[in-house]
């Protein structure tokens, strides 16, 4: 099953499975499954998604392309890095602007696909330019603009064809000390009021304009509902989290209750952030 291989822990088996560890066997492997018309998934850390219980149809692919470099203030990362480890390694050369990647789950692959961000920042706000392979086999570097980055979205949400093969940020130079205290506060904000160690897919609706999901979801009263083994966490109610005994139809349904729910007391319609993949034919609909 790749419920081991996420950071919901739920989901069924793929058809095939592949793990590779350079941008070489990336770009080879998307080939290959182009040529043969096999449907492709990329999973990077498994975070910000959940996998159908049937699981996913075609080739799953976990990336571990995890080479970067720094060259003067710009930090080259193959898609597979961790946004975390993104963090520590430019905090150690003296470059500041991607502390906010100690807080995102996944890795730069998965950032750039959704201009993510945390603590007022976002991949858009430091990144050059990304290589990317293209629907017909060709590879482009293509800047900020090209990407048309915007709040949790890019354009190659709506181009699946289009794969991260690496991306270069533009950062800034400051005193690593400085730096190190600003990571610090991050890793403390995030102990003191998100549910670390537990099986979630990190924030689960994305932030109305000008509102936050969890105080809407908080001011109806909604922390703690649980559905089968998925519950509202308690200590944000923007997290689902998985009892280690959840199902992915759990999560998926206490996602439609809280949303029906937040829109029916408030008015506002939230969107999902979390990506259900895979086969849920069946399954409850969003």
């Amino acid at each position: 099953p790749l419920a081991r291989f996420t950071t919901m822990r739920v989901g069924g088996p793929a058809d095939l499975f592949a793990t590779i560890h350079n941008v070489h066997e990336l770009r080879a492997i998307v080939r290959f499954a182009r040529a043969r018309g096999i449907p492709l998934t990329l999973l990077g850390r498994g975070s910000d998604v959940v996998i159908a219980d049937a699981g996913i149809r075609g080739l799953v692919v976990q990336n571990r392309a995890e080479g970067s470099r720094i060259d003067g203030d710009r930090y080259i990362a193959e898609s597979g890095v961790p946004m975390a480890r993104a963090a520590t390694e430019t905090q150690k050369a003296g470059l500041t602007g991607l502390e906010f990647g100690l807080a995102v789950p996944g890795t730069v692959g998965g950032a750039v696909w959704a201009n993510a961000g945390a603590h007022d920042s976002d991949v858009a706000a430091i990144l050059d330019s990304a290589k990317v392979l293209l629907d017909d086999g060709s590879e482009a570097d293509l800047s900020a603009a090209d990407l048309h980055l915007r709040y949790r979205d890019s354009r190659l949400k709506h181009h699946p064809g289009e794969v991260v093969i690496e991306a270069t940020f533009q950062l800034a130079p400051a005193q690593p000390e400085e730096i190190a205290a600003r990571l610090d506060e991050i890793r403390r904000w995030r102990r003191d009021h998100q549910p670390l160690g537990i099986p979630s897919a990190g924030s689960t609706f994305r932030n109305p304009d000008g509102d936050s999901a969890g105080r809407l979801i908080d001011s109806i009263g909604w922390k703690g509902r649980t559905h089968g083994g998925a519950t509202v966490s308690e200590k944000h109610a923007n997290f689902v989290v998985n009892d280690r005994k959840g199902t992915a139809a759990d999560v998926r349904a206490l996602v439609d209750e809280v949303a029906a729910a937040v829109e029916h007391e408030t008015g506002v319609r939230l969107e999902p952030e979390v990506v259900f993949l895979g086969d849920w034919v069946g399954e409850a609909a969003t």
